[in-house]
């Protein structure tokens, strides 16, 4: 996919076959909210997360059951078939599970350190250099991770004193954000010193604010080269959630700034963890970084468009294109650059379906009840009658074994599933 950002030059950090920064793509990742000491219901969770389409998957190492876990849920996610690297995230005592449960620390891909967690005074140098330590040891990656809800005290203090000392002080907000980026840098200074190269580390500052997250990360950015790790903590769910954390990121993506990033939503209540995956991979494809999975573009409606069939469409549409992902990334090579129109009446309709891929002009108001569609910009059919849905998906589908290179030596009826029910019952509706 062609972008006109020019991404920031960071040290490549490899995650097993997953590299962040260097130049890669940005890559997404995820979070497990399962209990650890689970190990069926963590792998199952790590697995859909992963089939969704995070690259990394973290989990919380918080306890001796939870760290005797990890081996476990490594094990059942190979007998899935599930190639993802694992983070542990640790904080307070991962000095001595790390120590402890040498199997989990072996198979870890990555080890998450919270520098404000991690101790006070000379244990807190102790216990961090402890887990250095073992890093050097397994060759592990390791981010260090700042959260203004447990910065370091201390390091706080000290930046406090210097900053009385100016003669133009900062703020409250310019003394937090300097502590941050003073506890990251310091902490993979030390990280070095105690032996773990500069391209096994990776940073990341979080905050709930979106004014301080954009500019916590233009100032460590401009500081060194470690590869960053972008997300606002705690973002909150639904909508909320959503909006807060693209308008953050989206401005440091914009400026090249993030090589691996994490969309943190509070899921609804019976909500799926995988919503802020695929936030996360809109957020990328939408800005023109990343390609998953085709776009549909689907007008918002008006009084031209009364009926609501043309957004039943574009959901019949989408849940398609998603279902079907999968199947296709599999048979399929660039699948994912396909764009899609579905659009409600005649004002813009017969433009926008011209410009997708493949797209659809449904009539609205009063219009002719007849639906031209457009295949890289060519009317090549009009469709009428009660099933236009499921025709016009048939085309759909059409279109994509007609239009992308088959993969060699792919028989992808053996690896996925077709999606439940069948093509009529799914998208079969009147349109009149």
């Amino acid at each position: 996919m062609d972008t006109l950002v020019k991404r920031r030059l960071t040290r490549s950090v490899r995650i097993g076959r997953t590299v962040i920064g260097g130049g890669a793509p940005v890559v997404i990742q995820s979070m497990t909210n399962t209990d650890t000491a689970d190990v069926a219901g963590t792998a199952s969770q790590c697995a859909e997360l992963a089939r969704t389409g995070s690259e990394l998957v973290r989990v919380t190492v918080n306890t001796p059951e939870a760290a005797a876990a990890v081996s476990g849920i490594c094990e059942q996610l190979e007998r899935m078939g599930v190639d993802v690297p694992l983070i542990g995230d640790f904080h307070y005592n991962g000095h001595r599970l790390l120590a402890d449960y040498p199997e989990c620390a072996g198979r870890l891909a990555k080890y998450r350190i919270n520098p404000g967690n991690v101790g006070h005074g000379k244990k807190r140098d102790e216990q961090f250099a402890r887990m250095i330590e073992i890093a050097c040891k397994y060759d592990k990656a390791v981010r260090i991770g700042v959260n203004w809800g447990s910065l370091d005290q201390d390091l706080l203090a000290r930046v406090m004193d210097d900053n009385a000392r100016r003669s133009q002080p900062l703020d409250a907000v310019g003394v937090m954000r300097e502590a941050m980026v003073a506890s990251a840098l310091e902490s993979a200074v030390r990280a070095e010193e105690l032996g773990l190269a500069a391209d096994r580390i990776i940073l990341s500052c979080k905050v709930s604010g979106v004014q301080d997250l954009i500019g916590i990360y233009r100032e460590l950015s401009r500081q060194s080269d470690y590869a960053l790790h972008l997300g606002l903590t705690e973002a909150g769910m639904g909508s909320k959630g959503i909006v807060a954390s693209t308008a953050a990121m989206a401005v440091l993506l914009q400026e090249g700034i993030g090589d691996t990033i994490r969309v943190s939503l509070t899921p609804e209540p019976g909500g799926k963890r995988t919503q802020e995956v695929v936030v996360a991979q809109e957020m990328l494809q939408t800005m023109g970084l990343r390609a998953f999975t085709p776009m549909v573009t689907a007008c918002p409606g008006c009084g031209r468009t009364t009926s609501s069939f043309f957004q039943e469409l574009a959901q019949t549409v989408q849940n398609h294109v998603r279902d079907f992902m999968p199947r296709w990334r599999a048979e399929y090579d660039g699948v994912e650059n396909m764009t899609l129109a579905v659009m409600g009446c005649v004002v813009n309709g017969p433009g926008e379906s011209s410009h997708a891929n493949i797209g659809i002009s449904l009539p609205g108001t009063g219009e002719t009840p007849a639906a031209p569609v457009f295949e890289d910009g060519v009317k090549t059919v009009t469709l009428r009658g009660e099933n236009i849905a499921g025709e016009f998906i048939a085309l759909v589908d059409r279109y994509v074994a007609r239009t992308f290179q088959r993969n060699q030596g792919t028989d992808v009826r053996d690896q996925v599933s077709k999606p439940d029910g069948p093509l009529e019952a799914r998208a079969s509706r009147p349109l009149f």
